[in-house]
């Protein structure tokens, strides 16, 4: 996880702090457990320098998961824009996105909170960008249009689902190899040769 430093109150914090320690929160704790008050503690200040940042607690929930947003596109797909050959670039993005916990973590937790009015917009923008990236690599891996949306929602469904098994249902974690094992079985049964 990533912590934000305790500030004294001489020291005003950045929304983007405040944004960042919510969803430390939020992977911690889930969306319920983001309030004003156990924050500014865990930050090390009183609740006046959240309110010089932002008027209510939807308003930090929207900065946070803009936030996500964005350091997810540039994590994920900024990374991916230098690899040219399609098929090595699922691949990279494959491997990738196994080995990013917070945000799984945290995409899982907004799952939960899906009827959230704040919620539910950014993971529609989320997984719809998702779609289309996948989609748009398979077509250029060469598979017409139809297989590559097919293949595109098979590998998103075989994301979720796996955070569904293991973050929410609770299945034992796979040891380092056994997962190692399966994202490259993933990805050999969905990247075309």
């Amino acid at each position: 996880m990533v912590a934000i430093e305790a500030k004294s109150d001489k020291t005003r914090l950045s929304a983007e702090d405040w944004a960042l320690a919510a969803l430390d929160v939020i992977a911690e704790q889930g969306l319920a457990a983001v309030a004003v008050e156990p924050l500014a503690r865990r930050l090390g200040v009183t609740k006046g320098s959240f309110y010089w940042h932002f008027p209510s607690r939807e308003a930090l929930l929207v900065a946070a998961l803009e936030r996500w947003e964005k350091t997810e596109q540039e994590t994920v797909f900024g990374k991916m824009e230098a690899v040219s050959d399609p098929r090595v670039r699922l691949r990279e993005l494959f491997q990738l996105v196994a080995h990013e916990p917070k945000t799984h973590i945290i995409y899982s937790e907004l799952l939960k909170a899906l009827d959230h009015p704040v919620v539910k917009p950014v993971l529609g923008r989320v997984s719809l960008r998702r779609l289309e990236y996948l989609t748009a690599s398979f077509r250029q891996a060469g598979l017409p249009r139809q297989d590559a949306q097919n293949r595109a929602r098979l590998a998103y469904a075989a994301y979720v689902g796996f955070l569904q098994l293991s973050l929410q249902l609770g299945q034992p974690r796979l040891h380092h190899d056994e997962f190692e094992a399966y994202v490259s079985h993933v990805a050999s049964t969905l990247i075309p040769d």
